[in-house]
């Protein structure tokens, strides 16, 4: 004899409702906040005009929302991948010429996810880049 309703047909995973982000072990954490999503967007957004500074001004901010964490620490992660890049190939170019297409065209890719992830944090979600192009340092 079963006691209690039955078993959902997700048993084990909750489902998230929409604006809400997982949590600590996929629990819903609530709707995001508009005062979240411009914050997450900022990391994201001023990269343009400051480069790392903006994700980490972000993360030191508001860094205690778990929303706003997420990204700033995916931008601030984007920001120094792109800057090891352009220390290491671009010093390696002094040695060979063609090798400063390189920190270019990664820049370029950084630029496309930069507005994907932006797109995301806008919309109150999160969109994993790539750990080619976020290398995963800070979480």
């Amino acid at each position: 004899m079963a006691y209690g309703p039955p078993p959902s047909p997700g048993y084990g995973r909750h489902p998230v409702p929409p604006g809400a982000m997982p949590g600590h072990h996929g629990f819903p954490q609530g709707p995001v906040g508009p005062d979240d999503k411009n914050w997450a967007l900022m990391a994201y957004v001023g990269q343009f005009l400051v480069g790392g500074i903006a994700p980490l001004v972000v993360l030191v901010g508001k860094g205690r929302s778990p929303f706003v964490r997420r990204h700033a620490a995916q931008a601030l992660n984007m920001a120094l991948a792109a800057l090891a890049v352009w220390l290491v190939v671009g010093l390696l170019s002094l040695a060979v010429d063609a090798l400063i297409w390189v920190p270019l065209a990664f820049t370029a890719v950084t630029v496309v996810f930069l507005v994907y992830a932006a797109r995301a944090a806008n919309r109150g979600e999160f969109r994993r880049v790539p750990p080619f192009v976020a290398w995963p340092l800070l979480k």
